[in-house]
């Protein structure tokens, strides 16, 4: 079935304001209106843009770092000297030989991690 005619045929005439518009918009441009920035500082501070983390293709230490004082280099040997001696039997204390480097709780998990004793209190002496 063929469409039919509209009773309006095509217009030889002037073109119509809204079309006479959009021509004169496209001549001008988008950039036309818009409005100066108002700058409320005398520095520039320059504008954050997307930063994406590192995706390394490979890892740059081959093996992994290993701890400095681990609980076996922390304590290096009880003492049994006749002192040590006596202070385990009237103090209830026990004496250790330690790394100079290693501090008052280092040395408290070194022991409970090695010998199962919970401790009340670290005394150092260098």
């Amino acid at each position: 079935m063929a469409p039919k005619e509209s009773k309006k045929g095509p217009k030889l005439g002037k073109p119509s304001a809204k079309a006479s518009a959009a021509a004169k918009a496209t001549l001008r441009g988008v950039h036309a209106h818009k409005a100066r920035k108002v700058r409320l500082s005398t520095t520039f501070h320059r504008p954050k843009t997307l930063q994406l983390s590192r995706t390394p293709k490979y890892p740059r230490k081959s093996v992994p770092h290993e701890a400095r004082l681990d609980h076996h280099k922390v304590i290096i040997h009880p003492l049994n000297t006749e002192s040590a001696m006596k202070k385990i039997e009237e103090n209830n204390t026990l004496v250790f030989i330690c790394d100079v480097k290693a501090n008052k709780r280092q040395i408290k998990e070194a022991l409970k991690k090695l010998y199962d004793v919970d401790c009340v209190k670290v005394n150092t002496l260098i």
